[in-house]
């Protein structure tokens, strides 16, 4: 059995798909990722240990604009041993400061810089995707595609989908294949190089814990559309890291 092809519009004002090679500056890529995409899906419907979202299309139904932006960014991270310690209650949550003075930091160094990013601006995009039930809960795939269909038509999700940053919301509509794409840009088309596919490995279930494994894939805007191969292809180019 195989899924159905289900469709979103997802807009917003505002958006940034880094590319891994910027380390400091922030450059977005000139259209949503496959990530980035299926992070957007999952906001909306995920059960890690049932299934996946497969990207399979992005239709672009807005001009590609820049826009420069200065932006406040922590310089610590937060390290998964801390996480899983307050979420086992053996230590108490203790917050990243932005910002504040010697009495509260400690030092006099800010917990912040600052950064510039290049942005895209009124983004607006069609994306076309399916679910791959992991091996067990194959008969359980007309449900789960019921059950987004009935979230997604309704606006609900579990978290407020974003476009790469989490200050910059993407807005969903849930409609049909054969909608009207009269906005699609068929004038564009441009050869993107490597474009980043995913930073989990698609091929097993994931966990809260899993490890980081790049992928890559030669990414071509055609009339308009990105197609997405799926992540078992060869032109999908993969690096496993286990050792870490």
């Amino acid at each position: 059995m195989k899924s159905k092809n289900h469709v979103l519009d997802v807009w917003g004002d505002l958006a940034c798909f880094t590319r891994p090679e910027m380390k400091v500056e922030r450059f977005s890529y000139p259209v949503i990722t496959p990530s980035a995409a299926r992070g957007i899906y999952d906001a909306i419907y995920c059960k890690p240990k049932e299934f996946r979202w497969q990207l399979t299309r992005v239709e672009i139904l807005a001009p590609i604009f820049y826009i420069s932006l200065r932006r406040n960014e922590v310089k610590d991270k937060m390290s998964i041993r801390s996480v899983q310690s307050w979420m086992t209650g053996s230590k108490e949550p203790e917050p990243l400061w932005a910002d504040g003075d010697k009495r509260i930091l400690g030092t006099d160094q800010k917990g912040r810089t600052q950064r510039q990013t290049m942005a895209l601006r009124d983004v607006h995009y069609r994306l076309h995707a399916h679910i791959r039930a992991w091996p067990g809960f194959e008969n359980e795939l007309k449900g789960m595609d019921e059950q987004f269909e009935r979230r997604a038509s309704h606006g609900k999700c579990v978290y407020q989908p974003y476009f790469g940053c989490r200050e910059f919301p993407a807005y969903f509509e849930h409609v049909g294949a054969d909608e009207d794409v009269s906005k699609l840009q068929r004038n564009l088309s441009m050869n993107l190089g490597f474009m980043l596919y995913d930073v989990f490995d698609l091929s097993k279930p994931g966990t809260c814990n899993a490890y980081p494994a790049i992928s890559l894939f030669q990414a071509k805007i055609q009339n308009g559309v990105l197609m997405v191969p799926t992540y078992e292809s060869r032109d999908v180019i993969k690096t496993m890291r286990e050792d870490i």
